[in-house]
């Protein structure tokens, strides 16, 4: 079993940003493909970043390239999300997704562990 835990969510104004973090249980945390997903009120849960096991291997949704930056720290068991420039349609509750086998996890049925959610709005 696998327990993660976010944390970094709030309020903040367009332009603003903000750092999500997502700190995992287990002791094999530094085996793990990590990945954060968003749902906005009414729709689905997307993809929004990945990161392999090392941290170098990273992928992001298309539409996030350049604003959004995903990074791991394995002596820490967690996984961060750097957020800028941010917009009112980043609005969405954040999750942070661990995939035990496989190299990253873009897609929902990848996913073996969900976190909690944390919510992010931003106000224009």
């Amino acid at each position: 079993q696998v327990q993660l835990v976010e944390s970094g969510g709030g309020l903040v104004q367009a332009g603003g940003s903000l750092r999500l973090s997502c700190t995992a249980s287990g002791r094999t945390f530094s085996t793990y493909a990590m990945g954060w997903f968003r749902q906005a009120p009414g729709k689905e849960r997307v993809f929004v970043a990945t990161t392999a096991w090392n941290g170098v291997n990273t992928y992001y949704a298309e539409s996030l390239k350049g604003r959004f930056t995903i990074s791991r720290d394995n002596a820490k068991n967690t996984v961060y999300l750097q957020m800028n420039s941010l917009k009112p349609e980043d609005t969405a509750v954040y999750y942070c997704a661990a995939r035990l086998l496989g190299g990253t996890v873009y897609a929902a049925h990848e996913v073996d562990y969900w976190g909690q959610g944390t919510q992010v709005t931003v106000s224009s």
